[in-house]
């Protein structure tokens, strides 16, 4: 069994990690998938010069997201005796979390309710509610 964890870089999501830990230790032969999805739109049109910055800012944007968040987090998986690996992507958090479940052919995601405002409300609020409404698999979010 494969379990997808998306996680926001909050402390939320160390109550979807704690739950995942739970549910993966038991059961044979899981696997856990932490995921962190960088909000990005391809929907723009620039110069070449923009291009390459961008270019160069999203490969900062994950080295930073596995440095802070995920190699962390597989690692706590990893001391408790979890199978576990990393996942940085860009695009909609909704979307990308649910192409990754579905392409890794995960049994179902795990996010967490954030009670945090700002940007990680925005984006892990209504994507959260988009994901629990459109995802092939099915998702439990933990508050």
């Amino acid at each position: 069994m494969k379990l997808v964890i998306g996680l926001d870089g909050q402390s939320s999501g160390e109550k979807a990690l704690n739950f995942a830990k739970g549910m993966a230790s038991k059961v044979d032969d899981c696997e856990l998938i932490v995921v962190y999805v960088i909000e990005w739109s391809p929907f723009s049109f620039q110069t070449a010069e923009e291009n390459a910055e961008r270019h160069k800012r999203r490969e900062e944007e994950i080295s930073t997201a596995m440095e802070r968040v995920l190699n962390p987090a597989v690692a706590s998986l990893k001391e408790a005796g979890l199978n576990a690996r990393a996942i940085v992507r860009h695009g909609d958090v909704a979307d990308t979390i649910d192409n990754i479940a579905h392409s890794e052919g995960a049994g179902q995601i795990i996010v967490a309710r954030s009670s945090a405002g700002g940007i990680t409300s925005r984006l892990f609020g209504s994507s959260t509610a988009n994901l629990v409404m459109n995802a092939r698999v099915p998702v439990t979010v933990v508050s």
